[in-house]
């Protein structure tokens, strides 16, 4: 602690990324990343970028990105808005649309940014207990809100909330705005992009790490009624007016624009995603139903503390959380074959 911090810093907690390793010939299962390397036409669109050009600014609209985001979801470019990666978008979200009197709600088994941005930006909040099954109960948001978030399917469960219950959720709330942040709903639900059109309260995110192989590019997405993507870019604006540079707009527009690779990459990680269940169910593990690129699995004899350590031993991480309700959950990304197969060898020795 320091006497030249501003007041706040001292009672923020931060945000614990998932560990990224230094160590070589690991199993890297640990941040659901892509097991598959992004669409060539991607990589090829940023080394077209690496030239003389880069002495300029890039686009501080990303039109180029913005227009392939609506074509590839039907919407107007007025919907759309960019930021650098979904993190930054979700924190212009929580700025800008989330400070009210009335709490913001979301689960209480969730993504761990979300209370981090609430103890940044001042916001109320009330974290909404998931049910036995690890599912989120549409009644129980039904009450006073400063707004709704919730990942779709969550995370770190994996588990999918359907669009008709999401239409339920926002029928509840139409005085506040439900953001559905879909880091993972390419491997196994359907977008509630679908419903934007409908409901001037919802917004959706999403990021280009998972489904499109761009962790390491940092883009993210939202899509909502313009009224909503205006005071993300009043926020955007009054930040930083350049979030992405020119490679990050030419490879992420490209990644939209070849479907076929995407939905090629997507369907091996959900083909891989059925084979890790059989197999961790072969070995005795309970598997909560997942639509995400990872699973979330206990072992009802063995401790899932000393599970991850053994694995690490054996060159294979995954994520392990130490929250109450899910102390003895593995959340395991799915990787390649090879790489799932080494995990399921490690469990078996194990």
């Amino acid at each position: 602690m320091s006497k030249f911090w501003s007041p706040f810093v001292k009672d923020l907690v931060p945000y614990v990324p998932g560990e990224q390793p230094k160590l070589s010939k690991l199993v890297k299962l640990n941040t659901n990343e892509n097991p598959y390397g992004p669409s060539p036409k991607a990589i090829a669109a940023m080394q077209a970028e690496v030239n003389d050009n880069l002495r300029l600014y890039p686009d501080p609209n990303s039109d180029r990105l913005k227009q392939a985001v609506a074509d590839y979801y039907g919407v107007q470019t007025a919907q759309v808005f960019v930021g650098n990666g979904s993190d930054e978008v979700l924190a212009h979200a929580f700025h800008g649309l989330f400070q009210h009197d009335a709490p913001l709600l979301f689960p209480d088994i969730s993504y761990s940014f979300y209370p981090v941005y609430c103890g940044l930006y001042g916001i109320d909040h009330e974290q909404v207990a998931l049910d036995e099954q690890f599912q989120i109960r549409v009644e129980d948001y039904a009450r006073p809100n400063g707004g709704i978030i919730f990942p779709n399917p969550n995370a770190p469960t994996g588990c999918l909330l359907p669009l008709e219950a999401i239409e339920r959720l926002l029928l509840g709330s139409p005085d506040s705005v439900v953001l559905v942040d879909e880091a993972y709903i390419d491997f196994g639900g359907q977008t509630a992009i679908a419903l934007v059109d409908k409901y001037p309260n919802l917004l959706v995110t999403q990021t280009l790490s998972k489904s499109r192989s761009l962790a390491g590019l940092r883009v993210g997405i939202a899509v909502g009624h313009p009224d909503l993507i205006e005071a993300l870019e009043r926020i955007k604006n009054s930040f930083n007016s350049y979030p992405l540079d020119r490679m990050a707009i030419a490879g992420a527009a490209a990644a939209f624009e070849d479907r076929a690779y995407f939905e090629q990459t997507c369907q091996q990680v959900i083909d891989s995603r059925e084979a890790v269940v059989a197999g961790l169910q072969g070995l005795g593990f309970e598997v909560l139903p997942s639509a995400a690129n990872f699973v979330f699995a206990r072992h009802p004899g063995k401790d899932a503390a000393t599970l991850a350590a053994g694995l690490r031993e054996q060159g294979v991480i995954v994520r392990h959380f130490k929250q109450a309700r899910i102390a003895q959950f593995l959340r395991i990304t799915i990787g390649t074959p090879e790489q799932n197969q080494a995990l399921l060898d490690a469990l078996q020795s194990l």
